[in-house]
């Protein structure tokens, strides 16, 4: 916010409020004392309410919400027409429609049929191809629409915040605002009620430096909130683009890293809490049994094997002793292979005769 001091206050005539007959009793809080029939306000309380104001439009306006001026009085009007053109918001300077807010689906039904007035009547405005008293009627319809609505014309949704001269002037607005729970910056004079206005900045409402100096400030704080939004969204940007465009063989050699290291890197674990499990040490103690069975099968393997070949020389001896002793040795008789059946037999045939 640009360097404001009760100087520019003094000048300005914000500290000017109206007659004490008209004044209301919610705004005694914001009254500094009385000089010849009219309130004075408390400067102090209006720059650090205005203060406030700044750093919550400027907030509101880095989370992208939109601003919307107002002010219908004709002292004003080209007023909130600048500093709403300056910061690139939308504005309404003749009258506030009813419902506009409340009923907006209706509104942008007006706000269609201005835009195809003007496309209808050309960028010059010659209306080519109409006769001339089509023309006229066509140009008095957008001429008033134009009035009331040509400072919405781009706007497609509610807005988010708005900020409000003159809060008794424009108490439907201030309604509307409060139905649909949007928050209100209002400068509030000594006759204003200030309930309902989230951001109350007290001080003189009908002096065009005052409103001037309103303005300026709440304008200023959109264009830098919008500043910084941009400027976040640029640098995110610009750090998706260098994470994009590293090299893969950075990414690889940075994967790649030897094991040694990797294991430097981890801590390492006390070796005397650790405890194998009971599977993994019978699988090991199985395993070394094999192993060390393994060359004693092989020698019990060598030894049967020896003392077969020894058995076999010796039966081979023992045959060839056996067999020189039988050629030695006279022929035995040879057995009677008769079975005693056959011999009974014989003896009955040969006692046969002798009976005769």
């Amino acid at each position: 916010m640009a360097v404001i001091s009760m100087k520019h206050f003094l000048e300005a005539g914000v500290h000017f409020g109206h007659q004490t007959k008209r004044w209301n009793p919610k705004m005694a809080p914001y009254i500094y004392g009385v000089k010849s029939g009219i309130h004075i306000i408390d400067l102090r309380q209006t720059l650090r309410k205005l203060q406030e104001a700044y750093q919550y439009v400027k907030q509101a306006s880095s989370e992208g919400k939109s601003m919307l001026f107002v002010g219908t009085k004709q002292s004003i009007q080209r007023i909130v027409l600048e500093e709403a053109n300056r910061c690139d918001s939308t504005y309404i300077n003749f009258r506030w429609l009813g419902g506009f807010l409340t009923n907006f689906s209706t509104v942008k039904q007006s706000i269609g049929r201005l835009q195809s007035f003007e496309e209808i009547a050309g960028e010059k405005g010659a209306y080519e191809g109409i006769l001339k008293k089509e023309a006229l009627q066509i140009e008095r319809k957008r001429q008033k629409l134009d009035r009331s609505l040509g400072g919405v014309r781009t706007m497609r949704d509610v807005p988010g915040v708005i900020f409000i001269i003159d809060c008794k002037r424009e108490h439907l607005a201030v309604r509307e605002a409060q139905k649909l729970g949007i928050p209100i910056v209002g400068i509030a004079d000594t006759n204003c009620d200030p309930s309902g206005i989230d951001y109350v900045i007290p001080g003189n409402d009908d002096s065009p430096k005052a409103v001037q100096l309103y303005a300026n400030v709440i304008a200023t704080a959109v264009i830098e909130g919008r500043a910084a939004r941009e400027k976040a969204i640029n640098e995110g940007k610009a750090t998706e683009k260098k994470e994009s465009s590293a090299p893969k063989s950075d990414a690889d050699s940075k994967s790649k890293k030897p094991e040694a290291e990797s294991v430097e890197a981890k801590p390492k674990k006390p070796t005397v809490k650790y405890k194998k499990p009971k599977g993994t040490e019978s699988k090991k103690k199985a395993v070394d049994q094999a192993v060390t069975a393994a060359p004693l099968e092989k020698a019990e393997d060598q030894a049967p094997k020896a003392k077969i070949e020894e058995e076999a020389e010796k039966q081979a001896a023992e045959s060839e002793s056996v067999a020189s002793a039988t050629d030695a040795a006279p022929p035995a008789p040879e057995a009677d292979s008769k079975t005693p059946v056959e011999k009974v037999q014989e003896k009955k045939v040969s006692e046969k005769p002798e009976a005769s």
